[in-house]
């Protein structure tokens, strides 16, 4: 019971990370742009965030410096599908690949140094429950405030206006440009704010769920919250569960050592990459699902004159 208790609630802090990105690169899907620079953007955020942390004790600047670091690199993601009508896939990975290499170039003096992290938020009454309080109401607060995200970007894309115009631009950017909405504006919010979500996933990886700075401590993260949008079918909800599922499979390792299982570690360390090939190999399959939900003009380039 004590290991069950231990992976289902550190599931939400290893989740967070993932569902943080997820959340941003959904949001940039739903405006017809792919940017497959998430794992760049998370490594640069995470370096930076870690080091202004480590300047300053402050882990809210920390996350403003590693959020900033995430919009800035997606201004140059933006800048070259936007302005020079880049192909997405390849601009995506040269700023990723920009992103990962900048951070180990900022980290370098940095390495193996270590952060205290702030303190769990314990929820009066609820948090003293047995079993469900440890799981569910002792985390720190930017484990609740990103599911209060999700449910705000939720609300967003389903119901407000704003929501519908981005949801337009992704279906038919020429229709949508046609009745009047401004594409390329409302494509580089979203891009934007999907380097935000990034950066701030990043900050969240380095200085609390692992408060130890280590060159490529993203270890593929970026990739499998790309892999969660698909899973999710570019639904919130969805990709909240899968983000979760996924956190758990991230803490297999530590759950079989802990119950004594004689399963090399390095096949339980893979498992989370294994899931993410399986996942998309089975949603893959459903291409009913996938046309249903996903944006038309997903990765298609869009020009003013056109």
């Amino acid at each position: 019971m004590d290991t069950l208790v231990f992976v289902l609630a550190g599931a939400f802090g290893m989740a967070t990370p993932l569902l943080l990105a997820a959340l941003g690169e959904l949001v940039c899907e739903k405006s017809g742009v792919i940017n497959l620079s998430v794992e760049g953007m998370m490594a640069l955020a995470a370096a930076i965030a870690f080091m202004v942390t480590y300047q300053s004790n402050s882990h809210m600047l920390g996350f403003l410096a590693g959020g900033t670091a995430g919009v800035c690199l997606s201004i140059i993601f933006a800048t070259l599908v936007l302005v020079f009508s880049a192909n997405q896939v390849a601009a995506g990975l040269a700023t990723g690949i920009f992103g990962l290499g900048l951070s180990a170039l900022l980290g370098r003096s940095f390495e193996s140094f270590t952060l205290t992290p702030p303190s769990n938020l314990i929820i009066p009454l609820l948090g003293d429950l047995p079993i469900v309080g440890p799981i569910l109401f002792q985390h720190n607060i930017g484990i609740y405030l990103t599911i209060a995200l999700a449910f705000g970007i939720m609300w967003f894309i389903g119901k407000s206006k704003h929501g519908l115009v981005l949801r337009v631009i992704g279906e038919d950017a020429h229709i949508a440009h046609n009745l009047g909405f401004d594409v390329i504006k409302t494509r580089f919010f979203a891009i934007a704010f999907g380097g935000l979500l990034a950066g701030l996933a990043g900050a969240y990886a380095s200085t609390i769920l692992t408060p130890v700075w280590s060159q490529g401590m993203i270890v593929g993260r970026g990739w499998i919250a790309l892999a969660l949008v698909v899973f999710g079918t570019w639904r919130v909800l969805r990709v909240m569960v899968g983000a979760y599922l996924f956190g758990v499979a991230l803490l297999a390792d530590l759950a079989v050592q802990s119950l004594g299982l004689a399963i090399p570690s390095q096949i339980m360390t893979s498992m989370p990459y294994v899931m993410t090939i399986i996942v998309l190999a089975v949603v893959s399959r459903d291409a009913l699902r996938i046309k249903l939900n996903a944006p038309v003009a997903l990765g298609q380039n869009y020009r003013p004159s056109d």
